[in-house]
């Protein structure tokens, strides 16, 4: 019985673990993933702080307009001057990077997730190939958004 008990909690930790992933990463996976009908553009870059960018945004899509400042969170490759494809969130002067790139970024809170389900499952579970698994395709996603996000 105690065996069971053990293995259902780590069952549901892992389980909110990855939830919370998830949840974590919509809020800007919607934007990049769901694109029809919103605002798409680009973004020039003009100053980069602690944790965002902002700069001056130019649409490309139908019925978007032009302006002076948007603010996008800070990733590794944003520097004065790079032009980067955009996507607006609606009702605000916040936007996600679009394309691959953000696509891949915006999941990166699943990865982390994945990397540390594979830790639960492994001590908890004592399951090591889905441990492995899981692992493998946390790596893969935080490699995929570095790689993405870089060049």
């Amino acid at each position: 019985m105690l065996s069971f008990t053990r293995q259902a909690g780590t069952v549901l930790l892992v389980a909110l673990i990855l939830v919370a992933g998830v949840w974590a990463s919509w809020g800007s996976a919607q934007h990049v993933m769901l694109t029809k009908g919103r605002e798409r553009g680009t973004m020039t870059v003009t100053r980069c702080a602690d944790s965002t960018c902002t700069g001056s945004y130019a649409p490309l899509s139908p019925g978007s307009r032009p302006r002076a400042r948007v603010v996008i969170d800070r990733s590794i490759a944003e520097k004065k001057g790079t032009r980067v494809p955009v996507v607006v969130k609606p009702g605000t002067r916040e936007v996600v990077r679009a394309g691959a790139p953000g696509f891949f970024h915006a999941w990166v809170p699943l990865g982390g997730a994945l990397l540390l389900t594979a830790v639960v499952i492994a001590g908890g579970l004592q399951r090591k190939r889905l441990a492995w698994v899981s692992a493998g395709a946390g790596g893969l996603l935080l490699t995929a958004a570095f790689v993405t996000v870089t060049f």
